[in-house]
């Protein structure tokens, strides 16, 4: 990603490399935003709007915008705007949600979470 196009993005964690991630989900995020911008399904400034209205949302319900939940608003715009632009419907998020969930609990503490590990036996 260009420097102009991180330039476009609201705050985004970054160091004089570019991009910064706490953990690996932050990054796949970035990624898979990158990625469905490259396929066409969104524009950076229609991305950046998306962003920027999840971080205020955020803040006017009291986060404290400590940069700690930033790829949280990342992921929730995400999720929002392929909801709207139809790559996804409300059900299939939330399907998908929970399967993640019920395969991070089935995972034990320290180990990958594998999708799918909570339908295989113990």
């Amino acid at each position: 990603m260009t420097a102009d196009r991180l330039a476009a993005l609201p705050a985004i964690p970054r160091d004089a490399d570019g991009p910064v991630f706490r953990e690996p989900w932050e990054a796949q995020a970035f990624a898979l935003a990158v990625r469905l911008h490259e396929a066409c399904l969104f524009g950076w400034d229609e991305w950046a709007a998306a962003l920027g209205a999840e971080i205020k949302a955020a803040q006017a319900a009291g986060d404290p915008d400590t940069g700690e939940t930033y790829y949280l608003h990342w992921l929730a715009a995400l999720e929002k705007l392929v909801a709207a632009k139809g790559a996804v419907t409300d059900a299939e998020l939330a399907d998908r949600k929970a399967a993640w969930d019920r395969a991070a609990r089935a995972t034990p503490h320290g180990e990958p979470i594998v999708l799918g590990r909570e339908l295989q036996a113990p």
